[in-house]
């Protein structure tokens, strides 16, 4: 990766405890103002943040490996794509596509189709979050096949729309409450490694037995699936499983769909998660990272399904916000020039050998997995594989305290993961690991 110049220090730096006085009086108001129903990892407050840093309210400088959920890929604040959102800003700010639209809107489907696998003719629409891509796949998928069934995997993440919370899987804090939900929504049993030990294609035909006993091919519309899980855990299924299933729907006209929200834009360390198994999807979804933290998202996939759908049947006002399209257009221009697939690639070639030294000297981290920037440590009962969320989130929240952000998730809220800016500098992203392994160490020390 080519060096980059940081706007503020990119050392981790306490002057209070965390919480400082100031994030604490933040809370305050906030209990007063914001609905109790919106959650936050940490209780400290964001100021500034920029590479690999968050400064909170208080001047803490805390090393931030969690990047927004996969967001500020290319750092919070990256100049490239702040004077691109100024620049946007002061010519419009919105006009909505629909009734006036903008190159810039034209721009990233153009990207957005020379990016995304496969070398058949594309179309793209956008929109503003994950759940409203995948929820457009979905349309889309039911449309052009005039099938109205979709099948989702076991540890799904989609979204919180009423659709997506269908697709999700877990019910806390995602579903639980919130139904009914959307009908024809059929759940298979995902590849898992560490906890089925099959196969990649043992559990695909498990998968696809399933569905053809309780769904029928001919009803499918999608099959839809994260190439690697997020919330459910960062599982990668084993090798031969996507390729199954993408294969088996191929042969029976129903819609691939590759929900790569958390896993797209150079994050596992090629632009998209199913690179690494060959998959060309017929229709992918893309958030976060896309656009260095404006709100942005997308499907792009074969025209000849995107292109079935009538005039007015998708879109959005702010779909494709100019604002948003130059930031997207900027953040790709710095991923490119900076590398940032490779520079992946360079994280996990730093950080798996001191997760794996870390599993074996403490007996309770039962995997370590991932791809590139997107790792993950599943803890576990010392001597099996019983689930430790206790632990979980122990180490989180001492981490914490000691100036490291990091995000828990999982089915079993036993899963640290790790999603690092990837243009955190080297020797910062290091001291962040040696801070959780100490973390680590020391609550499990008999």
């Amino acid at each position: 990766m080519t060096s980059i110049d940081s706007r503020l220090p990119q050392l981790r730096n306490l002057v209070t405890e965390l919480p400082g006085p100031r994030s604490q009086a933040l809370t305050a108001r906030r209990k007063a103002a914001v609905a109790a129903g919106v959650g936050s990892s940490v209780p400290v407050y964001a100021a500034d943040a920029d590479g690999g840093v968050i400064v909170d309210v208080d001047g803490n400088s805390l090393i931030d490996l969690g990047s927004g959920i996969a967001v500020t890929s290319v750092g919070a604040s990256d100049p490239t794509v702040a004077e691109a959102v100024a620049e946007q800003a002061a010519r419009f700010t919105h006009t909505c596509f629909m009734v006036t639209p903008y190159e810039g809107y034209i721009r990233v489907a153009e990207e957005l189709a020379a990016l995304t696998p496969g070398d058949f003719d594309k179309r793209t629409v956008l929109f503003n979050s994950g759940a409203e891509a995948v929820e457009n796949a979905v349309k889309v998928a039911r449309l052009a096949t005039g099938r109205s069934a979709v099948a989702a995997f076991d540890h799904a993440y989609h979204g919180r729309t009423n659709l997506t919370m269908a697709l999700t899987a877990k019910a806390m804090p995602y579903k639980a409450n919130f139904g009914p939900f959307a009908p024809e929504i059929y759940r298979l049993p995902m590849s898992y490694p560490f906890r089925d030990g099959l196969t990649g294609e043992q559990a695909a035909q498990r998968a696809i037995s399933q569905l053809e006993v309780q769904i029928g091919a001919d009803s499918l519309a999608a099959l839809l699936i994260e190439p690697i899980q997020g919330e459910g855990g960062f599982i990668v299924p084993a090798p031969g499983f996507l390729a199954t299933l993408a294969e088996w729907a191929r042969a029976h006209g129903v819609v691939f769909i590759a929900d790569e929200v958390q896993t797209g834009f150079a994050r596992t360390g090629a632009w998209f998660a199913c690179e690494h198994e060959g998959i060309v999807p017929d229709l992918v979804t893309m958030a976060k990272g896309i656009a260095g933290g404006m709100p942005l998202s997308a499907v792009t996939g074969r025209a000849d399904l995107l292109d079935r759908v009538h005039a007015g049947g998708l879109g959005g006002t702010y779909g494709g916000n100019p604002v948003a399209c130059a930031a997207a257009l900027a953040s790709l221009e710095v991923m490119r020039a900076l590398d940032l697939p490779a520079r992946a690639r360079a994280i996990e070639a730093a950080v798996r050998p001191a997760l794996r030294e870390l599993a074996d000297a403490t007996g309770v981290i039962g995997d370590v997995r991932g791809r590139g920037a997107m790792l993950a440590l599943e803890f576990v009962r010392p001597g099996g594989s019983t689930p430790d969320p206790v632990l979980t989130k122990a180490v989180a929240a001492e981490s914490l305290s000691r100036g490291v952000v990091l995000l828990t998730c999982g089915t079993f809220g036993n899963v640290i993961r790790l999603l690092p800016p990837l243009v955190i500098g080297d020797e910062l992203l290091a001291e962040g690991i040696e801070v959780l392994a100490t973390v680590v160490r020391e609550l499990t020390a008999v």
